[in-house]
């Protein structure tokens, strides 16, 4: 069974056999620099250092990206034994709530739904096509990135607009659900005092959200009907005011594609502070621009987890994941320390170390690290619907390797 996370420069999937006792993680790995200088990495199954890492010639596109990937994994597993490929699609819009098997007639509702998500939406579907071709008859699952903030408060999803304007689908929908459906599959392993309570996940990477879940459901969180809304993310600047767009358009006179390359490419912590999208550059810089940059993401997180709290009536616990979240001790405290209102404290020694629990014994609230694991969660969804066994006993499955391509500024 094969997970693929097709991004716009990059292919990252991961592999499980099926043996007597289960499903077995085989490897992992990405395809990284699609367009520009694509390298190909595999992780294996308890080996720290990469089995596979290969400079390619020039990879356009994500079909293939995938196609590169699918011939490592019929060299590697030999052909035709792929039973399932689950994809992550970023956007499910208002008709998927739940993972689904593909369809040519699928495929075509969400094509329709690019603009809503044009950095993302065209690879994944064109990673989906990609393998419908190579591998005809193979179940192909669906599992959307919109589908677990499905279901709340309508307060919460609205947006103020006419109704013919809502009805035409513009809405706020929410992002990062795999994620977040996994951190809440976690919680009652990893802490059974809070999984029933309330609790913020804060998923930090190049892609940043909060979520708030009550009883293991999506309340509210911080993205709105694209993946541009919300915290300031690595090359997207989060909330901002329309008319910004508006003057974009009519004084700068910027068309409208050029808009939408400077909204999802060029804004955010590069945007800022004109030097990286990358935490770990940013922290590491003297500049002022570059403190600038990380002060504004500290104090947008925070920001919005005193929005959150509100929504939520308090808060129980609070969730660090993704690239930055899981990797990012100084990120970690200062969001902690910005957040010492609603009595969050952390234990030095414990953030430093990223251990399980982070939070002092004097803390109000607790806060964890989790690492986050959306293709397990596909995994799981794949499995059900194409009729395989189901997976058990790798939920929270940490390997040799496995965090080797995740660093401080990832995440989508």
């Amino acid at each position: 069974m094969l997970v693929l996370n097709v991004g716009s420069s990059s292919v990252k999937f991961r592999a499980w056999v099926l043996g007597p006792a289960g499903w077995q993680l085989d490897c992992r790995g990405q395809l990284a620099g699609i367009g520009t200088a694509p390298v190909f990495r595999v992780w294996r199954a308890g080996c720290d250092q990469p089995a596979d890492d290969t400079p390619y010639g020039p990879i356009d596109d994500a079909a293939t990206a995938v196609a590169h990937v699918a011939d490592w994994l019929e060299a590697r597993l030999g052909a035709g034994r792929v039973s399932a490929v689950g994809h992550r699609v970023v956007h499910g819009g208002p008709r998927h709530a739940d993972p689904v098997v593909v369809t040519s007639e699928v495929l075509a509702g969400l094509r329709e739904l690019v603009p809503l998500a044009p950095l993302h939406q065209p690879a994944c579907l064109d990673g989906i096509e990609a393998m419908a071709r190579r591998w005809p008859g193979v179940p192909q699952v669906a599992c959307f990135d919109t589908a677990f903030h499905r279901g709340q408060p309508e307060v919460a999803s609205v947006l103020a607009l006419p109704a013919h304007v809502r009805q035409a689908g513009v809405q706020r929908y929410g992002f990062h659900g795999l994620s977040y459906e996994y951190i809440a599959a976690q919680l009652p392993r990893v802490a059974p005092d809070v999984a029933a309570g309330r609790v913020i996940v804060a998923h930090l990477g190049s892609g940043a959200s909060l979520c708030a879940i009550h009883g293991g459901r999506s309340v509210d969180q911080t993205f709105g009907m694209t993946p541009l809304d919300g915290l300031c993310m690595g090359t997207r600047p989060g909330s901002l005011d329309p008319g910004v767009v508006l003057f974009l358009l009519r004084e700068l006179r910027l068309g409208a594609d050029e808009v939408e390359r400077l909204l999802y490419g060029r804004s955010g912590l590069l945007g800022l502070s004109g030097i990286s999208a990358d935490v770990r550059d940013l922290l590491a810089s003297d500049a002022p621009a570059a403190r600038l940059a990380i002060d504004y993401f500290v104090y947008r997180a925070a920001r919005e987890i005193g929005a959150l709290a509100a929504v939520l009536g308090g808060v129980d616990a609070l969730v660090f994941t993704a690239g930055i979240g899981e990797h990012s001790p100084e990120i970690r405290a200062r969001i902690s320390a910005a957040c010492a209102w609603l009595g969050v404290s952390l234990d030095p020694d414990a953030n430093l170390e990223g251990r399980t629990v982070i939070s002092a014994r004097s803390s109000r609230l607790r806060v964890f690290v989790i690492p986050t694991d959306e293709e397990h969660t596909i995994a799981q969804h794949a499995a059900r619907l194409a009729g395989l066994p189901p997976l058990t006993g790798v939920a929270g499955h940490r390997w040799a390797g496995s965090t080797a391509p995740a660093r401080p500024g990832a995440g989508s």
